[in-house]
């Protein structure tokens, strides 16, 4: 304390902090203890003075010689982790290689693990602390998922390889580096052996393709891909360029995938053939009837964005019965989150929050159109009702509060049956869907929970208490299938459209009764 002043001196007696207890002090703890801008350079003077010593320690070297895996060192300016010894240091996600750099895997779960890790590194009990078996399967498999798909998407010749061995030496060092707690006890050289035992087995795991001989026939013959450069497809099965009715799968590269979409390039050779090693991945991954991890199905979809366009927007998919193929080449979309993620892709790629500002802007518009239901007396105040109720009720509505010129099919009571239907006393929603006359998504509401159907087709099921963003699910499907718009609620989706989704429709679409809706909508609102 012998270079602080004595106001700053006389602070921290009084708060009984010592010497030996003023490097547990956070940024945090000194705002509080020295408030205002004009402690500036006192907060300044005191975490140096307490810091001192751990920002003049090493950065923590990578363990193992850089020479021997290709890994450049760590940068000199790791950030220390706040309060614990110098050798927890925050060292970098990247594994940077000659080629490629790898990330390590990282979720809200395991960094809230990683804090915990710390704050007990603090008092000096990190060597009681483990992480759980699930989460630890987690990292690896994810870790090595991403391993894979990197080297999937460099898209050249030595793309079909699998990480080599000291590739996943390296991936093992920094995952020891960056979650200590899985650090092996014995010598310091050896820390990392038991997470590279769990990569490699995991590696292992991953089946080879099976080789197509010029003869026709199979190969049977199973090659551990480690390290090794043959040509090798990221799948564990044979996908067929051509489905049972003879049309075309996306990233097949054949003519009638062609793009019609103006939005989308037309992707070429090289990363069509990049983009069908995804899509055969994707398939693999469903063929063994198992749920995939929800981010690596993500990161294959992200990667196989333009063949999937080409392929829905294109003539192989009519609309008659359009769902039932993009469902038999995509089963993934039966999961509402992937739906909502294409959605998101469609309108905002980069914008990893859009889907949240979007649902902000439904709940926003729902609160508005309880009070013009109530002004146009089609609603009565929502007194003693739940979430769930009013949502129903509004969905009921809205139909009406933006009407469309056309009427809805006679087998349908009401236009708002175009996307809901509350199920009656021992009714069979199978059997409402047979008898159902219009295609389109529809949102199926019983007791207890809710069920989306395209057609006669049953998607996807949700909690009941959800209902209050089944809009946004049913135009999620809207946009990710590229259906058409009922003409009887074809007013009330283009008003979900351009002020929910923000996504605009030219001017010489806009048809009369859009215009009157949103005259009226704007003119309740006072704008």
């Amino acid at each position: 304390m012998d270079q602080l002043d004595a106001v700053a001196v006389s602070i921290l007696r009084a708060a009984n902090i010592s010497e030996g207890t003023m490097s547990t002090l956070s940024r945090e703890d000194l705002r509080d203890l020295f408030p205002g801008p004009e402690n500036f350079f006192r907060r300044k003077a005191v975490w140096h003075s307490c810091h001192a010593e751990l920002d003049e320690e090493p950065c923590l070297e990578p363990m193992g010689s850089p020479a021997s895996t290709n890994e450049s060192p760590l940068p000199q300016t790791s950030t220390p982790v706040k309060g614990c010894p110098p050798e927890y240091k925050t060292p970098e996600k990247v594994v940077k290689l000659s080629f490629p750099e790898y990330v390590l895997h990282t979720d809200s779960e395991l960094e809230q693990v990683r804090k915990q890790f710390f704050e007990l590194a603090k008092k000096g009990c990190e060597s009681d602390f483990q992480m759980s078996k699930d989460l630890r399967c987690r990292l690896i498999r994810n870790t090595m998922t991403s391993m894979i798909a990197i080297l999937r998407a460099k898209g050249d010749k030595d793309s079909d390889r699998y990480p080599s061995k000291p590739e996943v030496t390296a991936m093992a060092k920094r995952i020891v580096q960056y979650y200590p707690m899985l650090q092996d006890r014995g010598s310091k050289k050896t820390l990392w052996v038991t997470v590279y035992a769990q990569l490699n087995k995991r590696l292992q795991n991953v089946r080879s393709p099976q080789k197509t001989s010029p003869g026709g026939r199979h190969s049977k013959k199973r090659r551990v891909g480690q390290g090794s450069n043959t040509e090798e497809s990221s799948g564990s099965t044979i996908i067929l360029d051509q489905s049972s009715d003879g049309s075309s799968i996306p990233g097949s590269g054949s003519k009638e995938t062609a793009n019609r979409s103006t939005n989308i390039d037309s992707p070429d050779t090289d990363s069509r053939a990049s983009m069908a090693k995804h899509y055969r991945t994707l398939q693999a991954w469903y063929n063994k009837k198992k749920n995939p991890d929800y981010e690596s199905v993500s990161r294959l979809l992200d990667l196989e964005y333009a063949a999937r366009r080409a392929f829905i927007d294109s003539d192989a998919t009519r609309e008659d019965n359009k769902h039932e193929k993009i469902l038999e080449a995509y089963p993934c979309f039966r999961d509402i989150r992937h739906a909502m993620g294409e959605l998101r892709r469609l309108l905002d790629k980069d914008n990893s929050h859009s889907i949240d500002e979007m649902l902000e802007r439904w709940q926003d518009f729902c609160q508005k159109v309880q009070f013009y239901g109530v002004w146009k007396k089609t609603l009565k105040p929502p007194l003693g009702m739940d979430k769930a109720e009013q949502a129903i009720r509004i969905l009921r509505v809205l139909p009406s509060l933006f009407p469309s010129p056309c009427a809805p099919p006679k087998k349908l009571r009401d236009a708002s049956e175009a996307l809901l239907h509350v199920l009656e006393v021992k009714e069979d929603p199978n059997s409402y869907l047979k008898k159902r006359p219009l295609p389109c998504p529809v949102l199926i509401v019983s007791s207890s929970s809710c069920l989306l159907a395209i057609g006669d087709a049953p998607i996807a099921t949700f909690p009941k208490q959800d209902i209050a963003v089944g809009a946004i699910y049913l135009m999620a499907y809207y946009y990710a299938f590229h259906l058409t718009y009922p003409k009887c609620v074809a007013t009330l989706l283009s008003v979900i459209q351009t002020e929910i989704l923000l996504d605009k429709i030219h001017d010489k679409d806009l048809t009369p009764s859009y215009k009157k809706g949103m005259a009226e909508w704007k003119a309740f609102l006072g704008q």
